[in-house]
C-alpha cells in the first residue's frame, strides 16, 4: 500500500540451467570462456541446420517445476518468437507460448502482515538463450557481441501478479532462489548473468480492483536492484497520479548508480512476437511414469527443513530461516549436530561463529576451514568443562587458522580449563586481599561488585577457571 494505492507486482525470472551443453546442440555450457569460441553452426543459426532438444534440459525443467508446485504437462511443443536483435543469431528466438512445460505452481513467502503468503505461479517453460553485447572498450557507434551464451537452456519462470510490495518480491525472489538451488538445476549466481528478473509494476487506487498501467523494469542485476527498483517505481507512479497525470505503459530500465529508473522503449500494445510452432523440433511428450522417477529424486525443500528445524528441533524461526538460506549451510548444520546434540547451542556457533568469520574472511560455507565435526568436538569440550566459552572461541579461530582440531589445540597450549577448587581457592585469596573495599560493596548488598571480582579471577588465569566455580567459591569466601 503506498498513499492510498495498491501496488500489484509480478515478476519475469529467466534461469540457467546447469547441462554440460547447450539446449539444442552440443556446444559446452561453462561460463567464462574466451568470446566466442564455444559456438557451432546450429547455435549461430546457419542454414540447413537442425536442433536436438538435450534430454537433460528438459528433465531439469521438469524439476525445476515439481520443486514449485506445478503441473508437468503430458505434452507441450516449441515455437519461434520472432523479433530482430544483434545478439540474437537467427532473427528468432526458440521458446514455448501456449504449450509450456509446466504451469499453475506457487511459493510461500510471508506476506506484509506477518502472516505466510502463497505466491502464484502462472507457467514455466524451457527456452535459448541469446548472446551477450558488450560495450566495454568500443566507441560510442559499435558493440561487439559474444555468442557464447546464444543457445544456453533457461526456464522462464513468470509469477502471478500476487506480490504487494518490493519486500515481498525480495522475499519471493531469495525463495525462488534458494528452491532452485537446492534442487541443483542451476546456480543461481546473478553476478554472472545465470539468474536473471524483470519486474511488471502498476499502482491503482485502494478503491477499484482494476488494475492500473503495468511498467516493466528490466537491467536489473541484483535483488537489491530488484527492491530499489521497485520502491522507486512505487514513488514515481504515485507521484504520478497524485498530480493527475497518467502514467505511460512503458520498459524502463534501472540505474543502479544513480538510483532511479529510465525510459528505454514504449510499450504502448503487447509486442507482436508473430509465434508459431517450431517445425524443426518435434512435440515433446512427457511420460508421467518419467515425471514421478524425477520427484522421487527432490531433496528436502528449504521450506520443508525449516519446519523441520522448527518442530523436531525447537530452533525460533530465526535461527531456521537463516541456516536453510543454501543447502550447504544446512547440510554443515546438520552434521555438526550429529557430534554435539544440542540443536541451539549449534545454531548460535554456527550462525554466529562461524558466519562471522567466513564473512569476515570473504568465504562461502562451501569453503569453511571448520569441519562441522570440528565444531561439534569444541562444544563438546564446552560441556564437558574442559574449557570455557570464551576460550572456546579463541580455540575456534584458531582452528580455521591452522586447521588442527580443537583437542590438539587444548593440550598444546594448555587451555584445559581449571575445575580445581585448591588450585582456585588460592587466587581467590589473592584477588580478595588486593581489592578489599570490592568484597565489602557485595557484603553490603552490591552485587555488581562479584562481576568484578570474578572477571579479576579469570584474568589471574589467563581466562582458564571455570566461572561457575569461581562464582561459587566467590560466594562463599564473602559470606
Amino acid at each position: 500500500m503506498a498513499n492510498g494505492y495498491r501496488i500489484v507486482i509480478g515478476l519475469e525470472v529467466h534461469v540457467e540451467l546447469r547441462t554440460n551443453t547447450k539446449i539444442f546442440c552440443s556446444c559446452a555450457n561453462r561460463f567464462g570462456a574466451e568470446p566466442n569460441t564455444q559456438v557451432c553452426p546450429i547455435c549461430m543459426g546457419m542454414p540447413g541446420t537442425l536442433p536436438v532438444l538435450n534430454k537433460k534440459a528438459l528433465e531439469y525443467a521438469i524439476k525445476a517445476g515439481l520443486a514449485l508446485n506445478c503441473n508437468i504437462a503430458s505434452f507441450s511443443k516449441f515455437d519461434r518468437k520472432n523479433y530482430f536483435y544483434p545478439d540474437l543469431p537467427k532473427g528468432y528466438q526458440v521458446s514455448q507460448f501456449d504449450l509450456p512445460i509446466a504451469h499453475g505452481g506457487w511459493i510461500n513467502i510471508t506476506g506484509e502482515d506477518g502472516q505466510p503468503k502463497r505466491i502464484g505461479i502462472t507457467r514455466l517453460h524451457l527456452e535459448e538463450d541469446a548472446g551477450k553485447l558488450l560495450h566495454e572498450g568500443t566507441d560510442a557507434f559499435s558493440s561487439l557481441v559474444d555468442y557464447n551464451r546464444a543457445g544456453v537452456p533457461l526456464i522462464e519462470i513468470v509469477s502471478e501478479p500476487d506480490l504487494r510490495s518490493p519486500e515481498e518480491a525480495r522475499q519471493y525472489l531469495t525463495e525462488l532462489r534458494n528452491i532452485l538451488r537446492y534442487t541443483g538445476v542451476s546456480d543461481v549466481k546473478m553476478e554472472e548473468g545465470s539468474l536473471r528478473c524483470d519486474c511488471n509494476i502498476s499502482l491503482n487506487p485502494v478503491t477499484t480492483d482494476q488494475y492500473g498501467t503495468l511498467v516493466e523494469v528490466k537491467n536489473l542485476n541484483s535483488f537489491r536492484a530488484v527492491q530499489r527498483a521497485l520502491e522507486y517505481e512505487v514513488e514515481r507512479q504515485a507521484a504520478l497520479l497524485d498530480s493527475g497525470c497518467q502514467v505511460k505503459r512503458e520498459t524502463r530500465s534501472w540505474d543502479d548508480s544513480a538510483g532511479v529508473t529510465r525510459s528505454m522503449r514504449s510499450k504502448e500494445k503487447a509486442h507482436d512476437y508473430r509465434y508459431f510452432p517450431e517445425p524443426d523440433l518435434v512435440p515433446v511428450a512427457v511420460d508421467q511414469a518419467w515425471v514421478e522417477t524425477i520427484r522421487q529424486d527432490l531433496p528436502e525443500l528449504p521450506e520443508a527443513k525449516r519446519k523441520r528445524f522448527m518442530q523436531d528441533l525447537g530452533l525460533p524461526p530465526y535461527d531456521a530461516e537463516v541456516l536453510t538460506a543454501s543447502q550447504e549451510l544446512a547440510a554443515f548444520f546438520e552434521e555438526c549436530l550429529a557430534v554435539y546434540d544440542d540443536a541451539k547451542t549449534v545454531s548460535n556457533w554456527v550462525m554466529g561463529e562461524l558466519l562471522g568469520y567466513l564473512n569476515q574472511e570473504g568465504l562461502d560455507i562451501t569453503a569453511s576451514p571448520v569441519a562441522p565435526k570440528q565444531l561439534g568436538e569444541l562444544l563438546q569440550l564446552i560441556a564437558d568443562g574442559t574449557i570455557s566459552g570464551k576460550i572456546a572461541k579463541q580455540v575456534f579461530v584458531q582452528v580455521c587458522q591452522t586447521g588442527k582440531d580443537p583437542q590438539t589445540i587444548v593440550a598444546e597450549q594448555g587451555l584445559r580449563q581449571i575445575s580445581d577448587s585448591s588450585q582456585l581457592e588460592g587466587i581467590i585469596a589473592e584477588v580478595l586481599a588486593a581489592h578489599p573495599q570490592v568484597a565489602e560493596d557485595f557484603r553490603s548488598g552490591k552485587e555488581k561488585a562479584l562481576g568484578f571480582l570474578v572477571g579479576q579471577v579469570m584474568k589471574a588465569t589467563r581466562g582458564q577457571a571455570n566461572p561457575q566455580l569461581v562464582n561459587e567459591l566467590l560466594r562463599k569466601k564473602l559470606q
